[in-house]
């Protein structure tokens, strides 16, 4: 076999690969082996059709093709260990040059090497970790919070004319330049002062009317609404306060902490939410620790990246989202209109932080290399009982399922990025 190599943009090497007639004629006999197995031949049982029959029933180019899928695999790997290339970082692309029997197999085989990387300094990084001061503020703030989860929603006074934080019920209609559109009204309504969830400036114009008033409420829709046919046209809302009501806190006292929690007076339950809020604390700033060290750790790390690699992350990215859109019901190309943007745009959007993922990734491989990281069984056992845990399933369900699916490799790989990285944490420098 001969092989040549030239080196050509973003980091592609085109191999051209040689590989003598015999092996194609080999090759040849096998592919009809395959063949005479896979399709019926009148006359002969599955596998037992000499290959002159299979040529003629198949076409020559048939086996020349599949002949050449069973030797370029081995042929690639023969080439790439010849220029030293120990992996790639996505499947070569092949053109044939030349496929005629007798002669010679010529073609080409573009790959991507994966690139050096250079580690810089990955232990004993030097990160404060920095514990936010719980103060009597933030457990007077957790035990409003509280409070408010209990409030009693009750009729405001009589009389009574619509606040900033009210809960009113209202029917509204809404017109264009005299006309209704689509979408534009409602009747009994449930809508809170204040909550921003009507159009800019519409909750205001409701401040001081009494129940039974009504009010047209004049307001522009955004330039940049979802419903494009609206955005930016003015708009009269016709609307009429059916209902106020507003929240009844209860009284902050040790009978409130006895009803809202298991202490018995309201200190011993500022208390807890205190210690609570310091272990929310500390772990907060345990993980802002992790981030910043995995972050420098890669920054420290020298590595020209292929823009393929790029590619290919931005679309697992994409893909991703899909599934998460798809779970709320929605479709990307729902979303993306929503948003007011397009594939392209969110491809371009999501670059940096795939680039940031790239080049983490690659850095926890070359740190697993460096320090002799392995995964053993009990590992994968661990992370199956995790994983079984989170979806309601058993550890028997979630190996039949990475078994079936082929996802075994996926799972050595994750394993070991989270025994690199919990590495890098146990030696930051104290």
């Amino acid at each position: 076999m001969k092989v040549s190599a030239e080196k050509i943009e973003n980091q592609q090497v085109v191999l051209t690969i040689e590989v003598e007639s015999a092996d194609l004629d080999k090759a040849e006999n096998r592919a009809c082996t395959r063949l005479a197995n896979q399709v019926k031949i009148p006359g002969f049982r599955k596998g037992k059709a000499p290959r002159m029959i299979v040529e003629r029933h198949v076409g020559k180019q048939a086996v020349l093709q599949e002949a050449f899928d069973l030797l370029a695999p081995k042929a690639i790997e023969d080439a790439m260990k010849d220029q030293s290339i120990e992996s790639i970082v996505t499947r070569p692309q092949v053109d044939i040059v030349t496929l005629e029997e007798g002669k010679d197999v010529v073609f080409k085989a573009t790959v991507v090497p994966r690139p050096a990387i250079t580690l810089g300094e990955y232990k004993g990084l030097k990160i404060e970790k920095k514990v936010d001061e719980v103060t009597d503020e933030d457990v007077q703030h957790q035990i409003e919070h509280i409070a408010d989860h209990q409030a009693k929603m009750v009729d405001a006074p009589e009389g009574a004319a619509v606040e900033d934080g009210d809960f009113t019920t209202l029917d509204y209609k809404g017109e264009i330049d005299g006309v209704a559109f689509e979408g534009g009204e409602g009747k009994d309504y449930p809508l809170q002062i204040g909550s921003k969830s009507f159009i800019p400036g519409f909750e205001d114009q409701l401040i001081g009317l009494h129940a039974g008033e009504e009010k047209d409420v004049n307001v522009t829709f955004p330039e940049e609404y979802h419903a494009k046919d609206l955005a930016g046209k003015a708009a009269v809302f016709h609307c009429k306060i059916n209902s106020i009501k507003r929240k009844e806190l209860p009284e902050i006292n040790d009978e409130f902490a006895k009803a809202s929690s298991k202490f018995e007076t309201l200190d011993a339950l500022k208390a807890d939410i205190r210690e609570n809020l310091q272990k929310n604390a500390e772990r907060k700033a345990e993980d802002a620790q992790k981030e910043q060290a995995l972050e420098t750790a890669t920054n420290n790390t020298t590595v020209d990246i292929p823009p393929v690699m790029i590619d290919n992350e931005v679309e697992r990215m994409i893909r991703e989202m899909q599934m998460r859109l798809a779970q709320q019901g929605m479709q990307l190309e729902q979303y993306l209109q929503f948003a007011g943007t397009d594939i392209a745009k969110l491809r371009e959007t999501y670059r940096e932080t795939a680039e940031k993922n790239v080049r983490t990734g690659l850095m926890l491989e070359e740190v697993a290399k460096a320090e002799n990281i392995k995964v053993d069984a009990a590992d994968l056992d661990n992370e199956v009982q995790m994983m079984a845990a989170a979806y309601g399933a058993t550890p028997k369900q979630v190996k039949k399922i990475i078994t079936e699916q082929g996802r075994l490799n996926d799972l050595v790989a994750t394993v070991a990025r989270n025994k690199t990285m919990q590495f890098i944490f146990d030696n930051i420098a104290e």
